[in-house]
Parts: C-alpha cells; structure tokens; sequence
C-alpha cells in the first residue's frame, strides 16, 4: 500500500503543469480609421465556438478568429465549408461583417499578424501562413481594407528611439508604412501624437516631437488613407 502511494505521489509531482495561454496583443481598426478596438492584449484559449447562422462552430484559439472572437465585438461569418464540432473544418469561414462594417465588393475585413496579411482563412487550424499558429508576443490586426491596384492600404508603424524620456526631451520617431507582403517604406506627412505633442513626418519617414507631459505616454502614428499603428509607450519623468 505504501508503495502504491509512493508511486502515485512520483506521478503528480513528475506530471507537467498546464502551459500559460499565450498572450496576443490585438487591435481593429474599421472603415475611415474607425478605432473599434484599441490595442488590447488577449489570453489566447485552446478554443473557442462561434456562431455561424443557425449553429456553433468550433475554432482553434490561437488563429485570428479565435483571437477576434475573444473581443466581444458583434462578427458575422459565412462558412464556405462545413464547420462544426472539429476545428480543422473552420478553414472555410470568412469574415463578412464586424460591428456595422460590411463588406462591399472587394474591400472588407483582413487581417495581419505581425506586417503580414495572412495567406490563409482567419479560422484555419494551420494558422495565419499554414506553418505554425498565432503565439506569445504577435500582433494581430484585424482592419478595412480599401483595395487597390497593389492590394490593400499600408499600416504604419511608429519606432521611437528610446522609450524613457524626460520633459523637454525631443524624441526622433520613424514611421514605416507596409504592405501586404510586410515589406516597408517611410512614410512622409503622418501625424504622430505623444500624449498631447504631435509632429509630422518628413520625406525621411521621421518625426521630432516635443515631449510635454509626464508619465505613461502614448505614441500614434496616423495618416489618411493608411491604417493607423498601434500605439507604443513611452515613459516621461
């Protein structure tokens, strides 16, 4: 009897503890820069259920629509397959509608995971690209695109260089726009906002602005006609 508890004993305390979920940090932006959600971060569960129509679908957690299911926004989805009780089947459910976003002929919803559109349905199992799901530490950003002539409109980025500031301090921020592909240019003539300073970037992409307040700052960059970047923070003393 002794012996039959010891052992068990070794087996619980040999048994691996359940990983951590994954934290993703995740942002929608919808048509004319509406900001539906800001940037927020997301514990990512091993699965989630949506509604399509008249059922319940199961999703992996750890795929853009697992992560956007998550924000308690109002989603419309239409299954161009048969999803139901396996995730592997919601490879064919497509975004039509977030909030009273829909999507109108070629533009619509998207999203990106770091700088790069994904390649594959935002419910498939595989993931974003088909090699790995979403993990610890992504970005992922749901946004309207406008399609043009070389896909959707750019979503900046804002890099300041440093992240610890005094007041008075000027601080050099370099805006990067990117594509579809993740591939990046500076962009001239983007509002950035820290706190409550603001500068425009010049044709080099980058902006010099005044800090003038104290504290957890926030940093965005902004531009008509492109998706704004997820904020950054900034510490002034």
């Amino acid at each position: 009897m002794k012996r039959a508890l010891a052992i068990a004993f070794a087996a619980l305390v040999a048994a691996p503890t359940a990983a951590p979920a994954a934290t993703v940090t995740t942002m929608v932006i919808g048509r004319e820069q509406r900001v539906m959600q800001d940037a927020k971060d997301v514990r990512v569960p091993a699965q989630r259920r949506v509604k399509v129509g008249g059922k319940r679908c199961a999703v992996a957690g750890a795929t853009p629509l697992g992560v956007l299911s998550r924000l308690g926004l109002k989603v419309k989805l239409r299954d161009y397959g048969s999803c139901g009780k396996r995730q592997r089947d919601a490879g064919g459910l497509f975004v039509r509608a977030i909030g009273s976003d829909r999507n109108r002929g070629q533009n619509g919803w998207v999203y990106k995971v770091n700088r790069r559109t994904g390649s594959t349905g935002a419910g498939d199992p595989t993931g974003p690209f088909g090699n790995g799901r979403i993990g610890g530490g992504d970005r992922l950003l749901w946004f309207w695109c406008t399609q043009g002539a070389r896909g959707c409109q750019r979503t900046l980025e804002a890099v300041p260089d440093r992240t610890a500031v005094v007041l008075g301090d000027t601080v050099r921020v370099t805006v990067r726009g990117y594509d579809d592909r993740g591939k990046g240019v500076p962009v001239a003539g983007v509002a950035v906002r820290l706190g409550s300073a603001s500068a425009v970037t010049g044709a080099d992409g980058v902006a010099s602005v005044t800090v003038a307040d104290t504290g957890r700052l926030k940093l965005v960059a902004d531009r008509e006609g492109m998706v704004r970047s997820f904020p950054r923070e900034v510490r002034a003393t």
